[in-house]
């Protein structure tokens, strides 16, 4: 039987395989550890942490849609502090790439929990959530304005000792102008997409299903669009990119290799199969035996006109 290498590089950092989880879905990995073998993955991507702790947005602030959900948690975190102290020890009795998501209300929170990381060895690369609101601009995310998001990821990569993955906020007119301006900034790698913006309206009780009134929309209906958005980035940086965007199936994460991403990462579909990690890695290697393919690398943007 053929060996297929699933090996991927991501800024120097090696990953096993391309499957990893999408921030805010998959808790610290203590959570799921019980249905999901973590020692599979390529990479574990912790829920977002911020230099003190987060308590979210008031309740209700999950809802259900066609073909997804919507969620305005607001970054409930416990806070570095405690993440160092808890999640991190844990994380590390597997074989996986622990990369952190980092969050916060101006440049200089960010850049605090970013210090704090760099003593971390065991973390192999921070995720950066620019869709935070960046409280000194009004509430506007710093995801959602080139200079902004540049000036962030400058900030940032100062004082990072890991590589630095911006992700980016796909409620941007033009996704490929931030791309850029991340790029320009010095980021090291690029996810996309976060969730898009949405509203559900109780029409019995005639209210808004959020107490937040908006909500991040995730899940299998944004996926053309954030397979859209992959591939529109890859033409326009040379950056290698995570993607992500209501991956449920092996055929899905499969889009988005085509499209240009080197790895993939699993959110929403956690909530419904806490096993679709391992499924949908299972189901990758099972395409390459079938089609003949012998390493991942060689699907990477590989869609052709």
């Amino acid at each position: 039987m053929m060996n297929v290498n699933m090996e991927v590089s991501l800024a120097g950092v090696t990953l096993k395989n391309p499957v990893m989880t999408a921030s805010g879905t998959f808790g610290s990995g203590v959570e799921y550890s019980e249905f999901v073998d973590l020692n599979k993955l390529g990479a574990v991507v912790t829920k977002g942490v911020a230099n003190v702790a987060w308590q979210g947005n008031p309740t209700p602030r999950i809802a259900e849609t066609y073909g997804g959900m919507m969620n305005a948690v607001g970054l409930q975190n416990p806070g570095i502090d405690v993440f160092c102290e808890r999640d991190i020890p844990f994380l590390k009795q597997y074989d996986t790439r622990i990369i952190v998501n980092v969050c916060g209300h101006t440049e200089a929170e960010y850049v605090e929990v970013v210090e704090r990381l760099a003593a971390e060895n065991d973390v192999a690369m921070l995720e950066i959530n620019v869709s935070c609101p960046n409280v000194k601009e009004g509430g506007i995310a710093f995801g959602q304005k080139p200079e902004a998001l540049e000036a962030i990821t400058k900030a940032v990569k100062r004082v990072a000792r890991q590589p630095v993955i911006m992700k980016l906020s796909p409620n941007v007119t033009d996704i490929t102008e931030m791309a850029k301006a991340a790029e320009a900034g010095g980021a090291d790698c690029l996810s996309l997409i976060n969730t898009l913006t949405g509203m559900k309206i109780d029409v019995d009780r005639r209210c808004f299903a959020l107490a937040n009134k908006t909500g991040g929309l995730s899940g299998p209906a944004i996926k053309p669009i954030a397979v859209r958005m992959v591939y529109q980035v890859a033409q326009a940086v040379s950056l290698p990119i995570i993607g992500m965007g209501g991956i449920m199936t092996a055929e899905d994460a499969l889009e988005f290799i085509l499209a240009g991403a080197t790895a993939v990462s699993i959110g929403t579909a956690n909530f419904v199969n806490p096993n679709t990690t391992i499924n949908v890695l299972e189901g990758i290697e099972a395409y390459m035996l079938n089609y003949g393919v012998r390493d991942i690398n060689e699907l990477i943007g590989a869609v052709h006109e």
